[in-house]
């Protein structure tokens, strides 16, 4: 058996699997007696607008590749959840879907303690869009505080690209500018090009001619970690360790924390956030 009917054939299980699971009724289908448990393979075929033929062979390990596409709609037609529709595309393309952009911009209590957990590293969450959803009081105090800022505006790529301090700040904007543009290309390339990416690149690329210079470079990055030294109006010169981390629940989410990058950095930021606030 080679590699790619064993991939087949695990598709193909995993669909039977799921497909078994499935309460009849919670479809509205009638309630007459059933051979085998679970929805019928014309049933979910149909569901998926997809051949019961074709859906037939697909679960015997012998339908060939299938589209993302049909991917989805069979993943709509058994009601998967978005850590099944995973499994999924993983096993059917080798790959991950590509990330969709919640309309619900909220993130769970659980994960608003994570990021205040982190007392003087400044940390905040950011979506595909680069809307940043989340902040904890070290990032509100040292880097930049979004509360202050009407929602429409918490975005990291408008701040970045129209604000004056934060342009002051950094010891080599370009190179800074350059990598958030990179990054949010890579982002783009998951979440496709839709409507709502199209609107940001365009208003981005008519208010910031930066924006738009670096956009037609066409360069790719990852956010990955590094060092971040900045200019800080209160703190002097101080340097961050940045790392960036996947919200395994949420894929459109993306979480960055700063750590000070030396116990001298550590306690100027400490000292900060204390004279703010207590």
């Amino acid at each position: 058996m080679s590699l790619s009917d064993t991939k087949e054939s695990a598709l193909g299980a995993y669909l039977r699997d799921r497909r078994t699971k499935l309460d009849p009724a919670s479809f509205g289908l009638p309630l007459v007696r059933r051979r085998t448990p679970g929805l019928r393979r014309e049933e979910v075929a149909q569901r998926a607008n997809v051949s019961a033929t074709w859906y037939t062979w697909l679960e015997q390990g012998r339908g060939g590749a299938p589209s993302a596409d049909v991917l989805d709609r069979i993943a709509r037609a058994l009601m998967l959840t978005d850590a099944e529709r995973e499994h999924l595309f993983i096993l059917g393309l080798g790959r991950q879907p590509e990330v969709h952009i919640k309309e619900d911009e909220s993130i769970t209590p659980r994960l608003q303690r994570v990021v205040d957990a982190f007392e003087i590293s400044p940390a905040m969450i950011k979506n595909a869009m680069w809307d940043v959803v989340a902040w904890n009081r070290a990032f509100a105090t040292v880097l930049t505080d979004y509360g202050k800022l009407p929602p429409e505006k918490r975005n990291l790529l408008r701040v970045v690209f129209s604000d004056p301090q934060v342009r002051s700040v950094q010891y080599d904007w370009e190179s800074v500018a350059r990598f958030i543009v990179g990054v949010f290309r890579a982002d783009v390339a998951r979440i496709g090009a839709t409507a709502r990416v199209s609107a940001l690149v365009d208003e981005l690329c008519q208010s910031s001619p930066d924006f738009a210079r670096l956009w037609r470079d066409n360069d790719v990055r990852n956010y990955g970690g590094g060092m971040k030294k900045l200019r800080h109006p209160v703190l002097g010169t101080v340097t961050f360790e940045y790392s960036a981390f996947a919200v395994d629940s949420r894929p459109d989410l993306g979480m960055i924390v700063y750590n000070p990058a030396t116990p001298e950095d550590a306690e100027r930021v400490k000292s900060l956030i204390r004279s703010a606030g207590g």
